[in-house]
């Protein structure tokens, strides 16, 4: 309901009245609007020039919207990832995600350096990546800064794997250009092959789980990426033996 650019626009008296509303929203979505000018000691004025900050044309539609917000809120329920992780195996079993996994694996073993990025979750599980492939031989680096100096010995003859959720990061898309560029091969492993990250990688390996949020945060199971990530790094592990 408030995105950055629209608390960044409000004044001192304005913010005294946003920070109000996110403490007491319950209580603000039944009140008038003398109450609420009495109770954060501000001017109906304010109010309402608040209200227009937010693309609200008066106290009562925004009082609708905060309603609608709150309800939202309040209906977010964390389902168990079973029902997922049961349809992504069954996928696996029938699909050729295998084959993508092993070529992805050929990839990776005839090249000589392994870069590993994503953000977030993803940087996690990219993290543990470059960690799982050095363990099985195959060394690898994680890199989260785009500007972190890479050697052009090192950029040679080298695979990137890529890790995103949606596909669509703005960072691991900034960073990832900037690999491609200097001749990496790309691998991602994405939610689903239709993102800007799986079209502009060699080889794109989706695993296609239901996305869920809470309070913002995407908290998508991340088993298929284990899976994968295991299952290539030991396809690379049989192919050096």
């Amino acid at each position: 309901m408030f995105t950055h650019d629209i608390i960044a626009s409000f004044n001192e008296l304005e913010t005294s009245l946003y920070n109000y509303i996110c403490q007491n929203g319950d209580k603000v979505s039944y009140m008038r609007i003398r109450e609420l000018a009495d109770e954060t000691h501000v001017s109906t004025a304010t109010i309402l020039r608040f209200c227009r900050k937010i693309n609200c044309e008066g106290f009562s539609e925004f009082k609708v919207k905060l309603k609608m917000h709150l309800g939202e809120s309040k209906k977010t329920v964390l389902k168990s990832p079973q029902h997922s992780i049961m349809g992504f195996f069954e996928r696996t079993l029938k699909g050729d995600i295998e084959e993508n996994i092993s070529n992805a694996a050929s990839i990776v073993n005839k090249a000589d350096n392994i870069i590993f990025i994503g953000i977030g979750s993803s940087g996690i599980l990219a993290e543990y990546g470059a960690r799982y492939f050095s363990s099985v031989g195959k060394f690898s680096l994680y890199i989260k800064d785009p500007l972190f100096p890479i050697h052009s010995s090192f950029r040679h003859n080298s695979a990137t794997i890529a890790l995103s959720v949606s596909g669509e990061n703005n960072f691991t898309v900034t960073h990832l250009n900037q690999l491609k560029q200097e001749g990496s091969k790309i691998i991602s492993i994405t939610n689903n092959k239709h993102s800007t990250i799986a079209k502009i990688s060699e080889i794109n390996i989706p695993y296609y789980v239901t996305e869920e949020f809470f309070e913002n945060a995407n908290i998508t199971t991340q088993i298929p990426v284990l899976y994968i990530l295991e299952s290539m790094a030991r396809e690379i592990y049989k192919l050096n033996k």
